[in-house]
């Protein structure tokens, strides 16, 4: 796997000449800072790093009127006065002679990306860039944007490589209406985007920025907004808005690129967002969108104005793409009750448009709110200078270092992935620092757990078993982030595998076994483990930690099976280790077991042992190591309608458990 890092240092030469409290936090010091922490962490030196070039004339006009990239270039020569009597025609602009430079190599860094990633040069990356883009709109310049790096990424990415299916996320705190506006009516890009809107009293103040907002012509439903109405939303707001929102539909899509509009102003600290969301949040987000388009990510900055929260966020996301483990989500995960009614508007804004979300059963009618916010109310740009904003760094430092210190606890294991397989497994081609584990536990501790189940008595099943616990010890002791291992006797290896974690260091395990594997009856209901069984005999909540339901026959079941609700359940519960066990009969093909062990490596922080039954091709190991190396799991294929059936029983598992576990909710309780 190889992560582009596009960058050059000119792009921190423009900055604010004159006095203007709105426009200031937009700083230089947004890159340095990110980019020191960058080589402070050692994440640029693992980075295939590509000096940024400038976006040609031609190519800004992928987006741009000539007129205006016209007027830019004349800034070049404008004096202190003129360009900020120039800079005053726009909204939260400031121009430098060095802007149309600096604003060239932000779009150039973003082509290269793109032309990185799709000729294979790299797998994914990022792109450091100012100023930023999602505002700027085709003659405008708007919020700090000059050109639409992302946009005109999207266009480039259209007529050079061909694409017809491009996702653009754009999690900044601000609605990206310059990217709204070029592609409203383009079936072709779905644009996603949250932000705080506050029923329209945030900047931009826009009513288009509403989750009614749904695209123009040919281009409806490929627009979906999703907007914060209070501040303070957090991890588990941010991860719900993905799982109910976001992740159905872009599947059904089925994009060929993501692009990702990066603004970390959406991040706690952030003075212009004021939200709660952890730098390791914005891990998981990436992680979660490498599942789609054969992990074909380009994240380009945009917002960003707490330089600590900023480049803590930003090595974050730099961490994903490498492949390393998410550290665990801090917090509770309990969306809040404007979350809720925010995530309960879009998704019905959007369910006409959409068969994924159309097939997670009813929810009540939308709260889709018409009142527009009053000249009187809206909210005025925090001035970095002023009390508020010092008052808020001050608080945002001291939980960023609490944050940072509980981040340390989890540190990164020296070896990502380790495999236990059969000879004949281990002769698969594997990622080569893949670690082949020979080594067994200490021939006593195996006799003792094997003591639990006769199945575990025969050689095979012994022999497995002594290499089961070796890897999930060093699982446990924080030398490995995860692996996979065959299991002979899966049923007995399983349980063994739950009491040893419970009885070493694990707090919470949770269990998915995918096939003929009951519930060991007398593991302790403690709380302590969540066991989901996917083919099951029928589909029922036989408590609030044991799950039961039938494998979905579709493409679409499965999905909905797996994003609303093995993956609320598992953020929900927060383990420290995930176990998934393929048994006898489990009926998964390569692709979906594939995508099931991609999306659990983030619950617990990288902490996962996969164990297969023999019977299981030898394949789908190698592809199962694959993916918990970090790579990208292989497309599930076109998009197919869940039954009526898988339907009324994923409805009905929810509707019973919903009330213990408030991740799996998507609408806000009456």
């Amino acid at each position: 796997m190889r992560t582009a890092l596009v960058y050059h240092e000119e792009m921190t030469a423009a900055r604010l000449l004159w006095e203007d409290s709105e426009c200031e936090i937009e700083r230089p010091e947004r890159l340095t800072a990110a980019l020191e922490r960058l080589q402070q962490g050692g994440l640029e030196q693992r980075c295939l790093q590509l000096a940024a070039r400038e976006a040609s004339e031609a190519e800004l006009g992928l987006v741009h009127s000539p007129e205006y990239v016209s007027l830019l270039r004349g800034t070049q020569a404008l004096g202190r006065e003129e360009l900020q009597a120039l800079s005053g025609q726009y909204d939260a602009v400031y121009f430098h002679p060095s802007t149309f430079h600096c604003a060239r190599l932000a779009a150039g860094a973003a082509l290269q990306l793109v032309d990185a990633v799709l000729t294979g040069a790299a797998h994914n990356g990022l792109a450091l860039v100012r100023p930023p883009g999602h505002h700027s709109q085709r003659a405008a310049a708007n919020g700090f944007c000059v050109f639409n790096n992302v946009a005109i990424a999207a266009k480039h990415a259209q007529q050079k490589h061909g694409l017809q299916r491009i996702l653009i996320v754009d999690w900044d705190v601000h609605h990206g209406q310059g990217i709204q506006y070029i592609f409203e009516d383009d079936p072709s890009v779905l644009y996603f985007s949250w932000h705080r809107y506050e029923h329209g009293c945030f900047w931009p103040y826009l009513r288009e920025s509403d989750a009614d907002a749904v695209g123009l012509g040919q281009g409806r439903g490929f627009t979906v907004n999703l907007p914060w109405n209070q501040v303070g939303m957090g991890n588990a707001d941010y991860m719900a808005a993905f799982l109910h929102v976001l992740l159905p539909v872009a599947f059904e899509f089925d994009p060929e690129l993501v692009l990702i509009s990066a603004g970390f102003d959406s991040a706690i600290g952030d003075p212009e967002g004021q939200m709660q969301a952890t730098p390791e949040c914005f891990a998981h987000l990436t992680q979660l969108l490498q599942v789609l388009a054969g992990g074909r990510v380009c994240a380009v900055l945009e917002g960003g104005y707490h330089l600590e929260s900023l480049s803590q966020s930003v090595c974050m996301v730099v961490k994903a793409l490498l492949g390393d483990p998410a550290p665990p989500l801090s917090g509770s995960m309990v969306p809040q009750h404007s979350a809720l009614e925010s995530i309960q508007s879009v998704r019905a804004a959007q369910a006409p448009h959409w068969t994924s979300l159309q097939q997670q059963g009813q929810w009540p009618a939308p709260l889709l709110n018409p009142r527009t916010c009053s000249p009187e109310g809206r909210r005025p740009p925090v001035s970095p200078g002023g009390p508020e904003f010092k008052a808020a760094e001050a608080q945002t430092s001291a939980v960023l270092r609490s944050l940072l210190d509980q981040l340390h606890l989890y540190p990164t294991p020296p070896v990502r992935t380790a495999a236990a397989l059969t000879a004949q497994e281990a002769a698969l081609v594997l990622p080569p620092d893949v670690l082949r584990q020979e080594a067994s536990a200490p021939q006593e501790e195996t006799q003792a757990w094997a003591r639990l189940h006769k199945a575990l008595a025969e050689d095979t099943a012994f022999i497995a078993l002594g290499k089961v616990l070796h890897l999930l010890n060093g699982i446990l002791d924080g030398q490995v982030s995860g692996g996979i291992a065959a299991a002979p006797a899966a049923a007995a290896t399983l349980e063994v595998a739950i009491r040893r974690g419970l009885s070493h260091r694990a707090q919470r395990v949770l269990c998915v076994a995918v096939g003929q594997l009951d519930r060991p009856p007398d593991l302790a209901s403690d709380g302590r483990n969540l066991w989901l069984n996917i083919r099951g005999k029928e589909a029922a909540a036989l408590s609030t930690f044991h799950v039961s339901l039938p494998l979905p026959a579709t493409t679409g079941g499965f999905l909905s099976c797996i994003l609303a609700l093995v993956l609320p359940l598992a953020y929900g519960f927060q383990p420290d280790l995930v176990l998934v066990a393929l048994g006898p009969a489990h009926g998964l093909q390569d692709p979906q077991a594939a995508l099931l062990a991609a999306l659990l490596r983030g619950p617990a922080g990288g902490r996962i042992l996969v164990l297969v039954e023999q019977e299981s091709t030898p394949q789908l190991a190698g592809v199962l190591a694959r993916v918990l190396h970090g790579e990208a799991p292989p497309s599930l294929g076109p998009f197919s309608v869940a039954s009526p059936e898988d339907l009324q029983a994923l409805t009905r598992l929810r509707g019973q458990l919903e009330v213990q576990w408030k991740m799996l909710q998507v609408a806000a309780p009456s």
